[in-house]
């Protein structure tokens, strides 16, 4: 598994993610950056206290699912390859890159990591924020919820789009425009992958947010909608076993399918790297 240096000084204009503060680890095809989440948060926090740039700066946050859609759908893939940050949202992740050999510091989820950048903006007077995503008034039920929890933050505005939107020209640039009247230092998009991320890497030139997060299930979590898993569930690496309990007729389908193919992709990375290193170990000169 080969770790990428990402010694390029980042510019307003950048938004390779191998212009960043942090080395990268290239795993199943695609670079995740080596970062903790008191890291991404300080990183978006920084973007968010900077002037505007040219371009929205967005986050991604692989986990299984995304690991198995990104073998075919190249959408997804090119999304990746434009993110300013990429964070491991599964400990599957994590831990195939232990065995690998290079190892990730940590999880970082999506559904972790809005609300820590809420409790950091607390610090600094609060962050303007748009929620985009979620069920009708699911959205609007998290921002009422939000704006209690974090009383300093200013939820700007929130969108529930209708489905198939996604195909609709006229009203993607109706969600875009609405976002830049807004003018939110963080839009959270949580709309399911890949569409959430196809969506950014199609309109992040355009958007007026200095940071956006492809968050997933946030929104729902952020209006109570859906429970997180207990703090030891997820020390125990087993939130996924509280969701799909919690949530069966929406996750057992894409769960059953995940399991069936994740492992022998991580099988397959962590044979590759030995093997490269290995080779690589063979090469060196012998004194």
């Amino acid at each position: 598994m080969a770790s990428h240096s990402l010694e390029v000084a980042e510019t307003p204009n950048s938004t390779s993610n191998f212009q960043q503060f942090v080395d990268a680890v290239s795993i199943f095809g695609v670079s995740i950056h080596r970062v903790t989440m008191r890291q991404a948060v300080a990183k978006c926090m920084e973007w968010i206290d900077s002037p505007l740039g040219s371009t929205c700066r967005y986050v991604v946050t692989p986990n299984v699912n995304h690991v198995v859609l990104l073998r075919k759908h190249q959408g997804l893939r090119a999304a990746y390859q434009q993110a300013s940050l990429v964070v491991a949202d599964g400990w599957p992740l994590v831990t195939t890159s232990q065995l690998a050999g290079d190892p990730l510091p940590e999880r970082v989820a999506g559904s972790d990591l809005i609300p820590q950048i809420f409790s950091a903006g607390e610090k600094r007077g609060g962050v303007r924020a748009f929620l985009l995503g979620a069920e009708s008034g699911v959205a609007a039920e998290a921002t009422k919820r939000v704006m209690a929890n974090w009383p300093s933050t200013n939820v700007v505005g929130n969108y529930s789009p209708p489905l198939g939107f996604e195909h609709c020209d006229q009203e993607n640039q109706r969600i875009v425009e609405m976002v830049n009247r807004a003018q939110p230092d963080l839009l959270v998009v949580g709309l399911g992958a890949p569409k959430q991320e196809t969506w950014l890497h199609n309109h992040f030139r355009q958007l007026e947010a200095k940071v956006a997060v492809a968050a997933g299930g946030t929104i729902d979590f952020l209006a109570g909608k859906q429970k997180r898993a207990p703090r030891w569930v997820q020390q125990m690496r087993l939130e996924w076993l509280f969701r799909l309990a919690t949530d069966p007729r929406r996750l057992a389908g894409r769960y059953a399918r995940d399991a069936m193919i994740f492992p022998s992709l991580a099988a397959t990375e962590i044979l590759r790297t030995r093997l490269h290193a290995s080779r690589s170990a063979n090469r060196l000169p012998r004194n």
